[in-house]
């Protein structure tokens, strides 16, 4: 089994021009699996609200929640580093109280680190758990816990304000000490611009193929997830469709009596059966 990856290895990857593979996953067998595979991330994202538990949206995710998935993840991955994001409003209000559930989520799962959403607004909140000893990595552009805010799932930094705002609030956060950046929604020039000036990771979701890594939803990629599928995404399978195939296949042969059959069944002599009967009447 290959060294587990580190922050120290994703900025060697970055220096080395490797690509960075990052997937979600949100439970054990899942975690397994991707980590075997060899991806060099899993983020146990908020996204789980959607994919998972079933929610509109990611704002109604829980702390409890992140930990309860993570701590599954966390179990699973061998060589995979596991970062687990913070649900909305555990870290906004704070240095302290973003500290404190840092440090519950990394203490609670054995996750590696812990990801927050913006840019300027949250750089004391990131220098406070970094200067904890947690990893954090940044997230800029669309940030779903604020897509209230935002107006919808739009792309960000299309104009030169945004823009410039996207670039400045990524090196506020290297300084701040992030040890990456995701990027999500963003024009792919601004995305190179600010991959170009970070001396730390960019990982892209819908911000182009100049970034340092790429990450994507798990249910995305092997066409389990239902809902909208956004532009940026690319199915890599159709695992929904086998999986249904199986659980039909399932209901036909016990409705029609073909399963189980004697492989699957347990037996005994036949004169232990008849001296039951005998007993029983």
């Amino acid at each position: 089994m290959s060294a587990k990856v580190t922050t120290l290895s994703l900025r060697e990857m970055k220096k080395q021009g490797e690509k960075i593979t990052m997937l979600t996953a949100y439970d054990y067998p899942t975690a397994e699996l991707v980590d075997e595979a060899g991806v060099d991330t899993i983020l146990v994202g908020d996204s789980l609200g959607m994919v998972v538990l079933g929610y509109q949206d990611t704002l109604a995710v829980t702390l409890e929640d992140m930990i309860h998935h993570g701590r599954a993840v966390a179990r699973a991955a061998k060589r995979a580093m596991v970062i687990i994001d913070l649900p909305f409003m555990t870290y906004q209000i704070s240095r302290e109280q973003a500290m404190a559930n840092a440090g519950r989520v990394i203490q609670e799962t054995g996750a590696q680190a812990v990801k927050l959403e913006g840019g300027e607004e949250i750089a004391e909140a990131v220098r406070g758990i970094t200067g904890a000893g947690v990893p954090v990595l940044g997230h800029l552009g669309l940030t779903p816990q604020s897509v209230g805010q935002m107006g919808g799932f739009k792309v960000q930094g299309k104009d030169l304000e945004t823009a410039r705002k996207l670039v400045r609030d990524a090196l506020i956060l290297e300084e701040a000490g992030a040890f990456g950046v995701v990027l999500e929604c963003v024009p792919w020039a601004v995305a190179k611009i600010i991959t170009e000036k970070l001396s730390i990771p960019t990982i892209g979701i819908g911000a182009g193929k100049y970034c340092d890594g790429q990450v994507l939803v798990y249910h995305d990629v092997m066409g389990l997830y239902t809902g909208h599928r956004p532009k940026f995404v690319k199915q890599y399978a159709r695992a929904r469709q086998e999986m249904m195939n199986g659980v039909a296949a399932y209901i036909q042969e016990v409705q029609q009596g073909a399963f189980p059959g004697e492989e699957h069944s347990f037996g005994m002599p036949e004169a232990v059966v008849e001296e039951l009967k005998k007993v029983l009447g």
